[in-house]
């Protein structure tokens, strides 16, 4: 089905590197017996990076590598050599993701850009060699610095579609039918509520070879603030949209009604985006002559733009499209930035969390006990 390659929410596990050790070598040759010191510094351990990636479009390729972590640093060496830096592990992301801490439900992050790099765990420090212990009233210093642990960090990783214009709508108002109409999307099409399970994008070509991208968002109905439908799983995707295009069908009963029911559902999740750009489109009006259309006009929102439209007759489009066009023009000059509120951690997102510890529950922990060196720690300088 096409719902299982659309994975817009994961959770993964992620270690940095254990800093290497510094060395504690003393110079020897044959021609001299006590060259003092001169042990190199340990490597810095490999961080956990994400990268925002144009190539991806969905967070399914994290599904089942829901543990990473970087290389450790080597330790140093003698001659001051230092050692080798744990090798960094970056994560793919696609353009759109939020990262937020598993267990505090804290923003971390936003990647939009394809190129974006984030450190979202740093990589312990490598430890200095002895070389930098010596002093006048300790010329031979026996000891070095341990290297700076591995950090460990529960993330949420949800994507939130971008896209210039969002379709919000009830089930069945036509929303993919238009999608497949100006754009080479092929979404499901079917006569029965909730046919669109995922998000679906779309490149809306336009005059003098110009395009913008629409989302189809999956139906909305009312009480999806409370988790009635499907709930808040895809109400996120909105934020994302420059344009929101309400899309209610001529023949609802209460046309009016209809679209502050989606309004309400959209400030009840997030005040902010009744602040975003709005659209209103009337489909399945094929079945309507002018007369009724202009009676109809009557009953409709007075505050908002509205185009009557037909997917199937193409009725509107062209009309539709120039009113697109024109608020993302507008847009490009004041764009709606939504705050990245805390995650509220349910039980739902605390799924699976065993299994995220399983793989590391039996590790040896020896080498980030600090107390066995003789050495400088850290925290001691």
């Amino acid at each position: 089905m096409a719902s299982s390659n659309f994975v817009d929410y994961v959770k993964i596990f992620c270690r940095s590197g254990k800093g290497g050790a510094g060395s504690k070598h003393l110079y020897r040759d044959k021609l001299t017996q006590k060259g003092g010191p001169d042990g190199g510094d340990g490597g810095r351990g490999g961080h956990v990076i994400l990268r925002g990636s144009k190539d991806h479009w969905t967070l399914i390729h994290l599904k089942y590598a829901r543990h990473i972590h970087a290389g450790d640093g080597e330790g140093g060496s003698l001659s001051r050599s230092f050692g080798k830096e744990g090798e960094d592990k970056t994560i793919e992301v696609p353009c759109g993701t939020v990262v937020y801490d598993a267990e505090t439900g804290e923003f971390i992050c936003d990647i939009t850009n394809d190129g974006e790099e984030v450190v979202l765990v740093k990589g312990g420090r490598g430890g200095q060699g002895n070389w930098h212990f010596r002093s006048a009233t300790n010329q031979t210093p026996r000891f070095a610095q341990p290297g700076e642990p591995s950090i460990e960090r529960t993330v949420i990783l949800q994507l939130k579609v971008l896209a210039d214009v969002g379709l919000v709508g009830f089930p069945n108002a036509g929303k993919s039918t238009l999608l497949s109409v100006v754009s080479a999307a092929k979404p499901e099409i079917a006569d029965y509520p909730f046919t669109t399970l995922v998000p679906n994008l779309g490149i809306v070509p336009y005059r003098d070879n110009k395009s913008f991208v629409m989302a189809d968002i999956p139906g909305i109905i009312e009480g999806a603030a409370e988790g009635r439908g499907l709930g808040l799983r895809f109400l996120r995707h909105i934020e994302r949209n420059s344009i929101l295009l309400f899309m209610v069908p001529a023949d609802s009963n209460d046309i009016q009604n209809e679209f502050n029911v989606l309004l309400n559902e959209l400030k009840q999740y997030n005040p902010e985006l009744v602040d975003k750009q709005r659209v209103l489109a009337i489909s399945k009006c094929d079945m309507l002559d002018e007369q009724m259309m202009g009676e109809m006009k009557s009953m409709l929102p007075e505050d908002i733009q509205t185009v009557f439209i037909s997917s199937v007759s193409g009725l509107g489009i062209s009309e539709l499209k120039d009113l697109i066009w024109t608020e993302i023009n507008k847009e490009s000059n004041k764009i709606v930035e939504i705050t990245h509120r805390p995650m509220q951690i349910t039980a739902i997102d605390e799924i699976e969390d065993d299994e995220l510890e399983d793989e590391f529950s039996d590790e040896d922990e020896d080498d980030d006990d600090l107390s066995k060196y003789k050495g400088i720690g850290w925290d001691e300088l």
